[in-house]
């Protein structure tokens, strides 16, 4: 490949990239609530739109006639959660492609050149530690650090590997038991169990997890008020630290901590969000919608390799259970390439191969196990 045209080769990807992240931006804008972070994604489209169009000039500059892209099957798919569920939903997963994608231009002259490089550095920046020149509370830094985030801030990975538990755990079990020959009826009896006890232990486990880091940030808010009302000037220091930290000069950021602690009905939840990174309204979310949630999601998963023995029995049940959990494996490992951004393919082959190599361990020492007993 000539060296002309391994530069339109990049430059398209450049502006496939670009295209994704302007149409991304630009769903968040519209669908946030909050005005800051409107802003931000406003910002962001706006930006990745300016960047677009210098790569379309670059491919017209190199005699390249190619069509307009539009938005991967990705993008689409992270556009549609958002719209859905909320720009909550999908911001872990789009903090973590700009931190990612950051360096993409460090080594391109023509990026470089026009200080494109820088920008997409100062992209990841705003994201994951929004300046308070910007206008950014600390509640949404601290969202997008990842040091408190609602129910649905990592919705996205948890359902992925919720389902992905499911598939896997009870496909190896449902292989076991068949290697062993156990009748048809007797092998969904025992997928069905499996799946009740593993979404009802997933579920437990979750409530635990939620009601747990619940009670601690109710402890921590606890002592936080105590501390208040015991020695305010202490709690305007550290606020004001905090500010500084974040790039306040240090006389506006005391003056912005005096302010802000000298209102009573907001102080405490100033100091809860800025200190602690808690949002008080949520504290982790709801326990119960944790459990319930991950009940659904493993159950949805470990249904899939059950379903041939609700209608047959024998090695028919056994080879369609196995094909329809590889699909299941499939789309599972597509949906993680919307966290990763590896080819669809890739991960999509590689969790079909380690979910079924473990799927043929069970079956194997099913068989072993089952033989040795009936001979």
């Amino acid at each position: 490949m000539t060296n002309a045209n391994q530069d339109i080769q990049r430059y398209r990807q450049n502006l496939q990239k670009e295209v994704d992240g302007a149409a991304l931006y630009a769903v968040l804008a519209q669908k946030e609530t909050r005005p800051e972070m409107q802003t931000v994604f406003q910002r962001l489209s706006e930006s990745e739109q300016r960047h677009a169009q210098f790569w379309r000039t670059k491919l017209a500059e190199a005699g390249a006639t190619l069509p307009e892209p539009q938005p991967t099957w990705q993008t689409r798919t992270l556009i549609w959660l958002a719209r859905r569920f909320g720009p909550q939903f999908v911001l872990p997963t789009v903090t973590s492609h700009e931190n990612a994608d950051s360096g993409s231009y460090a080594n391109q002259p023509e990026a470089e050149a026009a200080a494109m490089s820088a920008e997409e550095q100062s992209h990841a920046r705003l994201l994951s530690a929004a300046s308070s020149g910007g206008g950014v509370s600390g509640s949404i830094v601290a969202e997008t650090e990842g040091r408190h985030r609602s129910a649905g801030g990592n919705a996205l990975r948890a359902a992925v590997l919720g389902a992905n538990d499911g598939l896997v755990s009870n496909l190896s079990l449902v292989m076991g038991v068949a290697g062993a020959e156990l009748a048809g009826q007797g092998i969904l009896i025992t997928g069905l169990a499996g799946l009740l006890a593993g979404a009802g232990s997933m579920a437990l486990g979750e409530w635990l997890s939620v009601q747990s880091s619940r009670e601690l940030y109710e402890r921590q808010i606890g002592i936080e008020k105590e501390e208040l009302e015991a020695n305010p000037e202490e709690e305007i220091e550290e606020l004001a630290l905090i500010y500084q930290a974040k790039g306040l000069p240090e006389a506006r950021a005391r003056d912005l901590s005096r302010s802000l602690l000298a209102n009573k009905a907001t102080a405490l939840d100033t100091l809860a969000r800025e200190e602690l990174g808690i949002d008080p309204n949520e504290l982790g979310g709801s326990a119960w919608e944790a459990a319930f949630t991950s009940f659904f999601l493993f159950a949805v998963g470990a249904i899939i390799p059950v379903i041939p023995f609700i209608f047959l029995s024998g090695m028919i049940a056994v080879y369609i259970s196995v094909v329809i959990s590889g699909l299941g494996l499939f789309g599972i490992g597509a949906a993680i390439t919307l966290m990763t951004g590896r080819s669809i393919w890739y991960s999509g082959t590689r969790q079909v191969l380690f979910g079924l190599a473990a799927a043929a361990l069970t079956f194997g020492i099913g068989r072993l196990i089952g033989v040795s007993i009936g001979g």
